[in-house]
């Protein structure tokens, strides 16, 4: 806990808030001379010691308090040498105590009695010294001290073995003060003497050390139901044995016992919660504690001849790269965030000239899988949208529902993507061919892994602090989340959408316990040397999700962001791993925000398609939101995918579930056709199937492509989601954000437009002439074409016909629709919502204010924030300066992995086309 090397010059009045610490702890001096001899004084009341030796417990407690305010006492002077030294946390502890007795003072104020005067001494006594320690003198001495907790432990490093005196001295005056408050409040636990208190510190210290090994142990062998129950009772067991071994303790019982331990567990959390800088920080450096911890033990199994010793030790000199997913952030909002300085970490490597950022264009769909897809593995061939019908397989495949990534990875996978050379996935929808995948949907094929070789995050988990801090930040996000969302009502913000029922939980899952989570995770692969890392934070895309884009709650999750990318580099800069780290921030799209189309319209895209159906023909939808529970569902299927006690618990209580899907509207559940919602039910029996040439008149143009065809492998055993319907709807609608996809679900091969007219007369007029619809996508005996209310394009020559319904967009438009209408699953037709240019607003199909998936606005303006040092390489960049599909991204990532010295023992990547001409292959026109 040692201040800062060269704090500079002390104002005055820091050195009268040090010297008023110093006289309050000479009167707790004097307090607890009077409590420990017999005479309680102070507070107006003196009690004979006569009166107080009939009773022995009341002695007991009394000599207790004594030892208490001795105890505050030396933390007071503590205090005083931290804050004259420059301290900030000692700075905070002293502003809450002040807060603390300016309520006690008010209290005695409200009393009108004679402590009246008392209270309103103590009141001002408290004003004046938090005007001492907050003018804008003192501030500026305190905030010229500060120093990352990363870096301040850096120098030990990061373990407890060479902490200095005073952090030792302080940690045990801190425990004994707490245990002796914990004791005094505690119901059935007593101490019989003074000594006792001293002993039992040093007891607790003792058999927390002793059962650390076991506990990990534990978490080993069951798995989270271990690591939950221990955060729970491994405090209890610390605190029993430590009782049990320390003579002048008395308990009643085991429910004292556990008492006692959460209550010691909480303060002792929130003691060390004051004194780092943030709770970011803390967490972060515990995990490096942690991490250090295991990488030792791993080096002494590896001496002993054990298996499993242990990740490399980064010994071959080569940089790793960690690259940070910013899911969802879109570019344009990033470049006005830097420009106002709201981004500290960020903004401070771009303007110090370390780093620098670019905008590049996702592809439609504007979707995580099609981006991730291309991020990490090169190519994104065959994904059509967010959950499409897969017409092999007679079903609905969601790219974040487990066993469906898995298929979908298993399609594009050539074990060369970009974490393949000791990569790890963490929190991705796919592994990018890592060796460690972990919370990655994909690998829950793998059942027995789990989390992974995480046992420092299971170390973690037992700490009290870490589920004090989780349990705390929790709860107080779902309260945030209530409180902003009646906010934006009360104000009458629009657009907006309801942001009550599962959603208050989602948010404080994914921006609480997995961003813990994955800072933790990503804190242990480094520790362990992993040449490239990969971490997808979805914070900032839930909220805007359902706040919207700019929304306050919004960026308060991306300025969340901004420090997790703080404490990460903190750990890298403190020279603690390894091997050196570079970071490389990306999004995979940006959001695009607007009401939906059932709020400006009263119906929903599959009750438009309904409507204009003929025949009573039925039609299925899957357009509720689905992408918030993609990471609760892969925790449960960690769960259960275990073959421990963990495992067999999840998987009982989930009965028939689906394990990898095991919420959400993908669910299956009553009603529900492996994910879908009926929405109508007709007799449509004689709808005859095509046998038109549909897919043969685009054979020329999928030809030209330069893409290959990606082979479909057969679904491994036991590994297909769910088995597809006897007889499946005659239409699948899909939303994927503002655009939709219609599916006729009975024919095997995708419908040209006479085919959908012939069989639905004016259908695609309906929907293309809509207010709501900007145009369709349908496929042309010629190839694809969109439609508008007025005119036509041919989306591969360019060809206008009447008023181009694409005029509104740029002209990535008709290429990526040209591209993505010629996959094999590709919708019979493409719905694209609105767009509004005046406010840059889009409607979804689903029920979410800020969206992604088609065309408009920032949704396609993703994020790439790289070292200055490393150029984008110019036979990469379009005509417009940027990147073009997170396929090239991939290229330019690979290749400067390359650079740094990474997968030398791959393949070369196959040389990249001129982009200005067109990447796909496709004429431009």
């Amino acid at each position: 806990m040692s201040g800062p090397k060269d704090p500079g010059k002390r104002p005055l009045s820091v050195t009268l808030v040090a010297v008023v610490l110093v006289l309050t702890a000479c009167f707790d001096a004097i307090v607890a001379y009077g409590l420990i001899e017999g005479r309680v004084v102070g507070l107006g009341r003196v009690v004979d010691s006569a009166a107080l030796a009939a009773d022995a417990n009341a002695e007991a407690t009394f000599d207790v308090l004594g030892w208490v305010f001795v105890a505050m006492a030396v933390a007071q002077v503590v205090l005083a040498v931290l804050v004259a030294r420059g301290h900030n946390g000692a700075r905070l502890v002293v502003t809450l105590v002040i807060a603390a007795r300016q309520a006690y003072s008010w209290v005695l104020l409200a009393q009108f009695d004679g402590q009246a005067l008392q209270g309103a001494i103590s009141l001002a006594l408290s004003a004046l010294i938090l005007f001492l320690l907050w003018n804008r003198a003192a501030s500026a001495y305190f905030e010229r001290g500060h120093e990352n907790a990363v870096g301040r432990e850096a120098g030990n490093p990061f373990t407890d073995t060479t902490r200095s005196a005073g952090s030792l001295v302080f940690d045990f005056i801190a425990r004994l003060t707490v245990i002796g408050v914990t004791i005094v409040i505690t119901p059935g636990v007593t101490v019989t003497n003074s000594i006792s208190l001293v002993l039992v510190v040093v007891a607790i210290v003792v058999a927390g050390w002793l059962l650390r090994p076991v506990f990990v142990r534990i978490a080993s062998l069951f798995g989270w139901a271990g690591a939950v129950l221990l955060a729970l009772f491994a405090n209890a067991a610390v605190i029993g044995l430590a009782f049990y071994l320390t003579p002048g303790i008395e308990v009643d019982g085991f429910l004292s016992v556990l008492v006692a331990s959460w209550i010691y567990g909480f303060a002792m959390a929130v003691l060390t919660w004051l004194f780092s800088i943030n709770s970011q920080d803390y967490l972060t450096v515990h995990a490096v504690r942690m991490s250090s911890a295991g990488r030792r033990r791993g080096r002494r199994r590896g001496h002993r001849g054990e298996a499993d010793a242990g990740a490399p030790e980064g010994a071959d000199g080569i940089p790793g790269v960690v690259f940070v997913q910013l899911d969802g952030v879109p570019a344009p909002l990033l470049a006005n965030e830097i420009r106002a300085g709201n981004l500290p970490t960020i903004s401070s490597w771009v303007r110090s000239g370390s780093h620098t950022w670019t905008e590049w264009r996702a592809r439609v769909p504007s979707t995580t899988p099609v981006s991730q897809a291309g991020l990490l593995h090169g190519t994104n061939h065959g994904i059509p949208a967010f959950r499409w019908w897969d017409r092999a397989a007679g079903r609905l495949l969601v790219a974040n529902r487990p066993a469906d990534a898995a298929v979908i990875e298993a399609r594009l996978s050539d074990g060369r993507g970009l974490l393949a050379d000791d990569g790890v996935s963490i929190s991705n929808l796919f592994s990018g061919d890592a060796s460690t995948s972990l919370l990655t949907m994909s690998g829950l094929r793998q059942r027995s892994t789990g989390l992974g070789p995480s046992s420092s995050y299971a170390a973690f988990f037992t700490h009290p602090a870490g589920l004090a801090r989780a349990l705390v930040m929790t709860c107080g996000e779902m309260v945030k989340e209530v409180f902003q969302s009646r906010r934006q009502a009360r104000r009458g913000v629009e657009p907006r959408i309801d942001r009550s029922g599962s959603y208050v939980a989602l948010r404080a899952v994914t921006n609480v316990l997995l961003r813990d989570l994955n800072v933790a995770l990503v804190v242990e692969a480094m520790m362990r040397g992993s040449r490239a890392i990969y971490v997808d934070f979805v914070d900032y895309d839930e909220i805007a999700h359902h706040a919207g884009v700019s929304r306050p709650e919004s960026l308060a999750s991306l300025y969340g962001l901004d420090d997790v990318v703080r404490s990460l580099h903190a750990v890298a800069a403190a020279g603690v791993t390894p091997r050196p780290y570079h970071f490389v921030l990306v999004s995979d799209h940006g959001q695009s925000q607007g009401a939906t189309f059932r709020q400006r319209y009263g119906l929903t895209l599959e009750e438009l398609v309904r409507q204009h159906l003929s025949g009573g023909a039925s039609v299925a939808a899957a357009t509720e939101e689905v992408e918030a529970y993609g990471p609760v569902n892969v925790l449960i299927g960690q769960l259960a995918g275990q073959e421990s006690v963990t495992g067999r618990l999840t998987r009982r209580a989930l009965g028939a579930r689906d394990v990898a899907n095991a919420t959400g509207p993908s669910a299956k559940g009553p009603g529900a056709v492996d994910g879908l919602t009926e929405v109508s039910t007709g007799t449509s029996a004689g709808v005859a199937t095509s046998t038109k040439p549909s897919r043969a008149a685009s054979e020329p143009a999928a030809e030209r492509s330069s893409e290959p065809k990606v082979e479909r492998p057969s679904e491994p055993a036991g590994e297909r989601p769910t088995e597809p319907a006897a007889e499946p709807p005659d239409l699948v609608v899909v939303g994927s954000g503002n655009l939709g996809g219609i599916w006729f679900a009975r024919e095997p091969e995708r419908l040209l437009v006479e085919d959908i007219e012939e069989r639905h007369p004016g259908l695609l007029t309906a929907l293309a002439s809509h207010e709501g619809i900007a145009f369709v996508v349908v496929m042309a005996p010629t190839g694809p074409v969109a439609i508008g209310p007025d005119g036509s394009t041919d989306l591969g020559t360019g060809l206008v016909r009447g008023v181009d319904p694409l005029a509104q967009f740029d002209a990535d438009a008709r290429r990526d629709f040209d591209r993505v209408a010629r996959f094999d699953d590709a919708p019979d037709i493409y719905v694209n919502s609105l767009y509004d240019p005046v406010l840059d607003e889009v409607a979804a199909f689903e029920e979410l204010v800020g969206c992604h998936g088609g065309v408009g606005g920032w949704q396609t303006r993703p994020l790439l924030v790289h070292p200055k040092e490393w150029p984008i390489d110019p036979d990469l960049v379009g005509p417009d300066g940027r990147i073009r599909g997170a396929d090239q991204v991939h290229v330019q990532l690979v290749r400067w992995l390359e650079r740094l010295g990474h997968r030398t023992d791959l393949a070369a990547v196959a040389a990249v086309g001129d982009p200005t001409s067109e990447p796909d292959g496709i004429p431009q026109g």
